[in-house]
């Protein structure tokens, strides 16, 4: 039997891994992080996908990273440098017109299609800083837990989220009702006509969710994703230079100089329980796949709440009723992943030229329409009539390489060539016959999709990678290939992520801590979930500083 002098040990170094790591570093403790993968940052990495082209691999573009988690953690002294796309998103459309969404043009460009939407963008946007001004704050707290044993801290935290509550008045508490229980395009019929504004709008309803934008609650997942900033501008996307590696690498610098250990090639099979008098089994150590058992104090989780529960820990070392909604716990993103190398950038026949334009600087969008989502959704969910995967599917585009300046030594792409993340959906994350069986097929169909409106883009790919769900699970550890580590439904938020009685980062066993995108406030590059895990353990250990 090996052994360990850690007093904590995390299993996964993603991003909050890491930042977890940081904090409880910082207060002293003997932190060692354990990963799976032969590079720390989960799915924020940057790798060669191509021999010569780099790319963010998984996770491909930066704004939900939480400036607490930037300041506490050093990151800027550690190299990152985050740049703003020209504007938000730029959509080529069937009829050969296009529309630009962000930057200073944004009211003309929308009264191009619709003065009446033009007039109301304005409110639009202030209705969601009311509402994201409140939620931000949320986000930084630890969720009022639900269980048997609601003690006063319990209600303390609960005072507290009513408390900022209150800071909305009876319109935003009415604005906040509707995002968390109404679909996005329900919300965005009622407030624009326009189809283009309405889809560029619609878009961060359905990345990573697999639903339709008139699914009850896809509201919310619009709203989570304008929690965001970049440069200390609310609501902006941008390139982290170097790729999504750079953040995670920043981070893992900041742990080095607090003196965290960090294993690669270190896979966790089993965490190690023993049983006492307690009710519940109490979390001793690890079980690696090389065989060597470590042990801690403090057992830390960054991966997927399914993957934990079912994979990692013994189903008969968790209470029936927690291994049994484990099972029912939402995973499944319906998106297919792509890193492409190109010869040339896109030449769109709604905005010709392969000379670097604004808009191959931005999210370029290939769907029209929130009916366009509706039908992508569709298709894919009807395995039956079409394989698994829309016939038509939703496309963003991202170009890192037009954003990038890094050193020759380490660019993205050799000079005069480029890289392009697919993002795409809908896919169904399970397929007859299996992933590995249909993956280059649909590739084709995105690759197709995108040289429907730039004519050049098939003969331009160089190579590719494709990310099937399967591939994302199998890569990354992302269940059913969901990028949130598990759905952003009511059911599965806040003092209910992952479940009732664990929405406060402690998990079904003693000393077993969660600190991964499966609990508040959920997916997306934020360290959130890694800062907020770190406060609670650091305060059931009794260690300072903890962060606020």
């Amino acid at each position: 039997m090996g052994s360990d002098t850690s007093d904590v040990l995390i299993i996964g170094g993603g991003h909050n891994g890491l930042v977890c790591a940081a904090y409880l570093a910082g207060a002293g403790l003997k932190v060692r992080v354990l990963e799976r993968r032969g590079i720390v940052g989960g799915a924020a990495v940057t790798e060669e996908f191509v021999p010569g082209f780099r790319n963010s691999t998984a996770s491909y573009t930066v704004s939900l990273l939480n400036p607490k988690v930037i300041a506490d953690l050093r990151l800027h002294q550690h190299g990152l440098r985050v740049v703003e796309r020209p504007y938000a998103n730029f959509l080529p459309l069937p009829d050969g017109r296009c529309f630009r969404l962000g930057g200073p043009d944004t009211q003309s460009e929308v009264a191009k299609w619709s003065t009446r939407d033009a007039a109301r963008l304005p409110e639009y946007y202030a209705m969601l800083d009311r509402v994201v001004a409140v939620l931000r704050e949320l986000m930084v707290r630890t969720p009022p837990n639900v269980s048997e044993g609601f003690v006063l801290a319990d209600w303390i935290g609960a005072l507290g989220v009513g408390k900022q509550l209150k800071h909305l008045d009876m319109r935003g508490r009415r604005d906040l009702l509707d995002l968390f229980t109404k679909s996005a395009g329900e919300l965005l019929d009622a407030w624009f006509e326009s189809e283009p504004l309405k889809a560029a709008l619609g878009w961060d309803s359905v990345v990573g969710n697999f639903a339709s934008p008139y699914t009850p609650g896809s509201a919310y997942v619009l709203l989570h994703h304008v929690f965001g900033e970049v440069n200390g501008k609310s609501g902006v996307w941008g390139h982290a230079i170097g790729g999504m590696g750079a953040i995670t690498q920043a981070i893992a610098a900041e742990c080095a100089a607090r003196g965290v250990v960090v294993d690669t090639g270190a896979a966790v099979e089993r965490v190690l329980v023993e049983h006492g008098a307690g009710k519940a089994g109490k979390a001793v150590g690890v079980r690696l796949a090389d065989g060597r058992e470590l042990r801690a104090k403090t057992i830390v989780s960054n991966v997927n709440p399914k993957l934990l529960y079912q994979r990692l820990v013994a189903r008969g070392d968790l209470e029936a009723d927690v291994a049994q909604r484990m099972d029912r716990y939402r995973c499944g993103s319906g998106t297919f992943r792509m890193n492409v190398a190109l010869s040339e950038l896109p030449d769109f026949a709604a905005a010709p030229g392969t000379r670097l334009q604004p808009h191959h600087q931005s999210g370029i969008l290939v769907g029209p329409s929130l009916q366009y989502f509706e039908q992508a959704y569709f298709d894919a969910k009807s395995k039956q009539y079409n394989g698994g995967w829309s016939r038509a599917p939703i496309v963003e585009l991202v170009i890192s390489s037009t954003l990038d300046d890094t050193l020759v030594d380490s660019r993205l792409a050799p000079a005069g060539q480029h890289v392009a993340s697919l993002f795409c959906q809908h896919v169904h994350p399970d397929v007859d016959g299996g992933w590995d069986a249909h993956r280059d097929t649909v590739a084709r169909l995105m690759i197709d999709t995108v040289d429907a409106y730039a004519p050049n883009f098939r003969r331009s790919v160089i190579g590719y990678k494709a990310l099937s769900p399967l591939d994302l699970e199998r890569e990354y550890g992302l269940v059913g290939g969901d990028i949130f580590h598990g759905s952003l439904g009511l059911d599965q938020l806040f003092s209910a992520r992952p479940l009732l009685g664990q929405g406060n980062y402690r998990g079904a066993l003693q000393q077993l801590y969660l600190c991964g995108a499966g609990t508040h406030p959920g997916g997306g590059v934020t360290g959130l979930p890694g800062r907020n895990a770190a406060r609670e353990i650091l305060r059931d250990l009794g260690r300072k500083p903890r962060p606020d």
